[in-house]
């Protein structure tokens, strides 16, 4: 007869098998509970397409060139409408310009010099330690003029704008023709067709209560009308000033704009990681002849 030993060789405790036997269904009950992954709204911004920036990456740098020509850009189109609250005259000094030429730049602006004493605003022309001035006097001035949106400030547009400067490009360059046309018998009382110009010089149409179609906006709509077109502006280097060589001049520049001191922080990077390694080295030949005397 075969005999029962008195006890079993492991011991099970109650609550570890109690455990060991509750965990897949609790388990299981975890994931029925997990809520399905939230699929994006139907009204949310495109992905923009990734453009090759010369600014990109650990060694990139800024095409001054293309700088300047974005000034251009946002001084003849952009200006109107944005501001650049937190850039003074001087600060383009760094987009390759001289005293002289940062001197020039200023007085061909505006800016506002008090009022005479008839309460009237005076201007005078701006000197290097100006700000760029303000395209209206405030936010109701600002909605008044742009059927109730207020133009956002620039100054840190790329770095605060989701998608960056892709997003930049792809909303300058992506407005398309409305899906829908408006009538006269379907428009209505109060319901007007806005037109505006975009790349290539094609036609837009949209209602400007509802924006301009751009499937980079939010909502797939913006109040802003195209404001790209061939020829907008004159650049001084002879560049052929198309639609999309303006969108990615006034991106770039506006890129340097957000953070005009990043070729410096790349150079002074670079030579930290120079001397670092060097420093390294230095360390390694000086403990392998400390140590050089000790027997393996």
């Amino acid at each position: 007869m075969l005999s029962v030993p008195a006890r079993w060789p492991v011991r099970v405790r109650p609550r570890l098998l109690l455990a060991m036997l509750l965990l897949p269904a609790l388990g299981g009950a975890d994931v029925a509970r997990e809520p399905a992954q939230a699929a994006p709204p139907a009204d949310a911004p495109a992905h923009a397409p990734v453009q090759n920036w010369s600014f990109k990456g650990p060694f990139g740098h800024f095409d001054l060139a293309a700088v300047q020509r974005g000034y251009a850009v946002f001084a003849g189109v952009c200006a109107s409408c944005h501001s650049l609250t937190q850039v003074q005259f001087s600060d383009f000094g760094g987009m390759g310009l001289t005293q002289e030429q940062v001197a020039a730049l200023a007085a061909s602006w505006q800016v506002a010099a008090g009022r005479d004493a008839e309460g009237h605003l005076r201007h005078r022309k701006a000197t290097p330690d100006d700000a760029l001035p303000r395209p209206y006097v405030d936010a109701d001035a600002a909605r008044a003029a742009n059927r109730g949106a207020v133009p956002p400030d620039l100054s840190r547009i790329t770095q605060v704008y989701p998608g960056g400067a892709d997003r930049v490009y792809a909303l300058l360059t992506g407005y398309t023709a409305a899906k829908n046309s408006v009538t006269a018998a379907g428009a209505g009382a109060g319901a007007g067709a806005g037109a505006g110009s975009g790349a290539g010089g094609e036609t837009h149409a949209a209602l400007p209560e509802m924006g301009f179609a751009n499937p980079y906006a939010i909502g797939h709509r913006t109040a802003m009308p195209p404001p790209l077109r061939d020829n907008a502006v004159l650049y001084a280097d002879g560049t052929q000033p198309t639609a999309q060589q303006e969108a990615r001049d006034v991106t770039t520049f506006l890129a340097w704009v957000s953070c005009p001191h990043a070729d410096d922080k790349r150079r002074l990077g670079v030579g930290v990681v120079l001397y670092l390694c060097f420093l390294a080295c230095l360390l390694v030949i000086l403990k392998r002849r400390i140590w050089s005397h000790v027997a393996k």
